[in-house]
């Protein structure tokens, strides 16, 4: 309730129906970006680093001498901001903060769905 009054529809709206699309599983294919797969990765190796730094519970400015970048890089970086980083880059990365890496290759599935890049 707001100013004793109830939340009512207006006079006159219509409702209308919302129409939803199921997304593909990669939001940035679902947005045209150029290279999907690349950037689904990147992403989720961000968000690694980023919970990483958190639990550690390291400041930006630790995490920025850890990784040897200056803090505002690291700020931008945990916000999702990975223009400029390669995959190999953000890997170094996570083994500054003590992860292993491994890279599998696998043939690829009959299923165009299932052909990916996964970070695990």
């Amino acid at each position: 309730m707001r100013n004793g009054r109830r939340n009512r529809k207006r006079k006159g709206t219509i409702e209308r129906p919302v129409r939803v699309e199921q997304g593909s599983g990669n939001v940035f294919a679902d947005l045209g970006f150029s290279n999907p797969e690349l950037a689904l990765a990147k992403a989720e190796l961000v968000q690694r680093i980023r919970q990483l730094i958190e639990e550690r519970k390291l400041t930006q400015t630790k995490a920025a001498k850890l990784l040897g970048l200056d803090q505002p890089k690291v700020s931008a970086l945990v916000r999702g901001r990975v223009e400029g980083y390669s995959i190999d880059r953000l890997f170094r990365f996570l083994t500054a903060l003590g992860q292993r890496v491994e890279i599998s290759v696998r043939p690829n599935a009959d299923n165009a769905e299932a052909r990916a890049v996964v970070v695990a």
